[in-house]
């Protein structure tokens, strides 16, 4: 079973490494309990998901995509299914930061042969800072974490 503190845990993660960022995309977020930890503490967020079942935060029932127009100075997956990769491109075509917490791989690598490959992407695709943060909390629990130098 998940740990029932990584919403809260994450949240608290993304407002210590990142402060000045006060708009935050949620990518495959669920029902949106990130959204919710992240607005507790004073970030305008809004989840991509294409769940009709949700708490009552700001939602966007839809797919997020590269095209999707840019209104966040960060962009955030929780075990984000099939997006994990695609935070880190939207995040580098942009030039905001991005979070992400793999729970799986999206293209059949084992887990840390697909971490391996998020990092590099992230060296890649010319992130000046990023980094690694593991949260206290069972199951995975690996953070990737990218900014462009200001």
């Amino acid at each position: 079973m998940a740990d029932k503190r990584r919403f809260e845990l994450f949240a608290r993660f993304l407002t210590q490494q990142f402060p000045g960022a006060k708009r935050v995309y949620d990518v495959a977020g669920g029902m949106g309990r990130l959204n919710e930890e992240l607005t507790k503490l004073g970030r305008d967020v809004t989840t991509f998901d294409v769940r009709h079942k949700r708490l009552p935060v700001k939602y966007a029932e839809r797919l997020f995509s590269l095209d999707e127009p840019c209104g966040a100075e960060l962009v955030v997956g929780l075990h984000s299914d099939g997006a994990t990769q695609l935070c880190i491109e939207y995040a580098a075509k942009h030039r905001i930061a991005f979070a992400v917490v793999p729970c799986c791989s999206e293209n059949g690598m084992s887990y840390n042969p697909w971490w391996k490959h998020l990092l590099a992407l992230a060296r890649e695709r010319g992130f000046g800072q990023w980094g690694e943060h593991v949260l206290p909390l069972t199951g995975r629990a690996r953070v990737i974490w990218g900014r462009h130098r200001s």
